[in-house]
């Protein structure tokens, strides 16, 4: 099968819809973590940093998952790597149902947050392999099944969690995981050609030399970037119940932000992909993280409800497109046959960024009695990710994905 005939194809459009509704349903555990945080912090007596914990553990199993799973995937393919992730996201909800203790908890979420990783990284590099033209589009779709869970499932549950407490909300989540993510994975076993595979070394190889940069140096410098931009990232996400909790709010309202600002990030990652698939990953990147900072210090004004509704959804639709990016720049940069590995490493970079932004903003409530320093730490982080884009786009001056599509 040729590759115009295989890429950007019907087949193609099917699957995405599939990889879609496989990402809304795995990516849900890590998610709940943030919804139950009040919850866990009240029944354990734990600090807000103690209680943030389960979710820095969660991240990490997140992105460690990326990278392993990514791997999986370049070897055995998605659909078998889906179903094995499918069973470790079961066991590790299980186990949070049976927690005595925060730090049971913690090693649960650690669990969860590594088989959960099947549902981002993975099927973003799998799902790459079947579009060229669309390829933007395409990969941010994927990825907003991250955030269209974050959006959905704390909604669909907020009843659960009301009347019969987080330990049912993770019951509930481990049956519609085990009877919904494995039938989806048996429809995605056929893999990409070899032929494709060579297409897109080729394209790829280009802007590589252009760079100057190896694979593996450009992987460190896009994973040091990714880390930059999700510390900054993850204080609105990670903490924003807590601090409706904390104004006295409540935590029903702090759910509804964060949902609202999934849902804007949803949109945000939609556009950012029509706008990748002219201006390439990096511009694309660098944009995002602009608009980022600049919603990070719209937050520090704000301390009634309607502003934070507001700025919650204008942080949304900011930062949307930055982590899908750093995807396109590995698949415009490096070797596709490596795609898995490669996306998964730099995904588990911008993870642990997550990871340590959240652990981070949560120490420094504790010292200071607010968010307002967390807020600034933030907008210093994005600073750096927005240097090393510059500096990577005047280094290279990456061609279009039009440009690199079609062979020579």
């Amino acid at each position: 099968m040729t590759e115009t005939l295989e890429t950007d194809s019907r087949y193609s459009w099917g699957r995405l819809i599939v990889t879609l509704l496989v990402a809304i349903i795995a990516n849900a555990g890590m998610w709940a973590i943030i919804v139950i945080m009040p919850a866990v912090e009240a029944e354990f007596g734990a600090t807000r940093a103690e209680a943030a914990m389960p979710y820095t553990l969660n991240m990490i199993g997140f992105g460690l998952g990326n990278f392993a799973i990514g791997r999986a995937v370049d070897r055995f393919g998605v659909s078998l790597s889906l179903i094995f992730a499918a069973l470790g996201i079961v066991a590790g909800l299980l186990l949070g149902v049976w927690s005595s203790s925060i730090w049971m908890l913690c090693v649960a979420q650690l669990l969860v947050g590594f088989a959960s990783a099947v549902g981002f990284g993975p099927l973003i590099a799998d799902i790459s392999h079947w579009f060229v033209r669309r390829r933007g589009i395409a990969v941010a779709l994927v990825a907003s099944g991250n955030y269209l869970s974050g959006a959905i499932w704390p909604m669909l549950l907020a009843g659960v969690l009301q009347n019969d407490g987080w330990r049912a909300v993770y019951t509930v989540m481990a049956g519609v995981t085990l009877v919904g993510v494995i039938p989806l994975a048996m429809l995605l076993r056929r893999q990409v050609s070899s032929s494709t595979h060579d297409s897109a070394q080729l394209a790829s190889s280009l802007n590589a030399k252009s760079s100057g940069l190896s694979p593996r140096m450009l992987a460190c410098l896009l994973g040091l970037a990714g880390i930059a931009c999700c510390v900054a990232m993850s204080m609105p996400q990670v903490h924003i119940v807590s601090l409706c909790v904390d104004m006295g709010f409540g935590p029903a309202v702090g759910a509804e932000m964060l949902s609202l600002m999934l849902l804007g990030g949803v949109v945000s990652r939609v556009v950012s992909g029509l706008l990748a698939d002219r201006l390439g990953g990096v511009r694309t990147l660098l944009l995002g993280s602009v608009l980022q900072g600049i919603a990070l210090f719209l937050y520090l004004p704000a301390g009634g409800v309607v502003s934070l509704y507001m700025v919650s959804l204008v942080f949304g639709l900011s930062q949307g497109g930055i982590v899908p990016s750093y995807a396109l720049i590995v698949r415009e940069y490096m070797p596709a046959k490596e795609a898995g590995a490669r996306v998964g490493f730099v995904l588990m970079a911008t993870i642990m960024g997550m990871a340590l932004g959240g652990w981070v903003s949560g120490q420094i409530y504790d010292l200071t009695g607010s968010y307002h320093w967390a807020f600034v730490n933030g907008i210093v982080w994005n600073g750096l990710n927005v240097a090393i884009m510059l500096w990577l786009l005047m280094r290279s001056k990456p061609r279009m994905p039009q440009a690199i599509a079609q062979p020579s």
